[in-house]
């Protein structure tokens, strides 16, 4: 579901591009709020999309800030239908990944060149990257994208969810993954967990039903603190291949 944000080494407009990326900031500073949707529901769906069980359906409408905040799109090698609808010159080896895995930059103006007259010109044939991404990933788990992406900040601010009895503890499980997986970062495998905002939240979202425990409560669902050894088993498990 995350997009690449590593820094582009092959451009050399970084201050340029993001002044001009701030100025559009301004402007969606200005916007009304969003209906995100019931939490609950979301939260069912968006746990579809981390199990690769489709893509993300999400309200866009005009916003295209995911797509013009110089994000690296990963595109992973049995996507042959993005395959073949991107030029090659636009790809590249992805670092430390298997053969055949590769990524799509952006222009110096930090788009995604695929991004043609405002509008995505490959949209019925985007990478599973695109189809996946969700920036209201940001507001359900209390994380903020990278300072250099004040677009998708902005954008992301404008969310509101719905939360029923229910949404509300699932809620504050999520952002309480999100907490600790943060406070914990040095006592989980791998020593640590990724710096990118989007992946964090990603991972806090697919671990937080670690954080409940069922309730006699009206919305019968507790929030808890699980152990770092029962979390770390947890995130072992998820990276075993199935």
């Amino acid at each position: 579901m995350a997009a690449d944000s590593r820094p582009d080494r092959t451009q050399n407009a970084g201050f340029g591009r993001l002044d001009c990326q701030r100025c559009e900031t301004a402007k969606v500073d200005e916007l009304e709020t969003l209906a995100a949707g019931d939490f609950s529901n979301w939260l069912a769906m968006i746990g579809g999309v981390l199990r690769r069980e489709g893509g993300s359906d999400v309200p866009c409408g005009s916003c295209t800030a995911c797509c013009t905040s110089s994000q690296f799109i990963h595109i992973e090698p049995d996507e042959a239908d993005p395959l073949a609808h991107i030029p090659k010159t636009l790809l590249f080896s992805a670092p430390g990944l298997p053969p055949g895995n590769v990524l799509m930059g952006y222009d110096r103006r930090g788009r995604c060149p695929m991004l043609i007259d405002g509008a995505c010109s490959i949209y019925d044939h985007r990478p599973r990257t695109c189809r996946a991404y969700d920036c209201r990933v940001f507001p359900a788990t209390g994380l903020s994208p990278d300072d250099d992406k004040p677009l998708i900040q902005a954008q992301s601010k404008r969310w509101e969810f719905e939360r029923s009895a229910r949404g509300e503890v699932e809620y504050k499980a999520v952002t309480r993954a999100a907490s600790f997986l943060t406070e914990h970062r040095d006592e989980l495998p791998g020593g640590s967990l990724p710096s990118n905002p989007t992946q964090l939240a990603a991972m806090s979202l697919a671990l937080h039903e670690s954080f409940l425990a069922e309730s006699g409560e009206e919305a019968g669902l507790r929030v808890v603190e699980p152990t770092v050894e029962s979390v770390s088993v947890e995130i072992l498990r998820r990276r075993r291949p199935s």
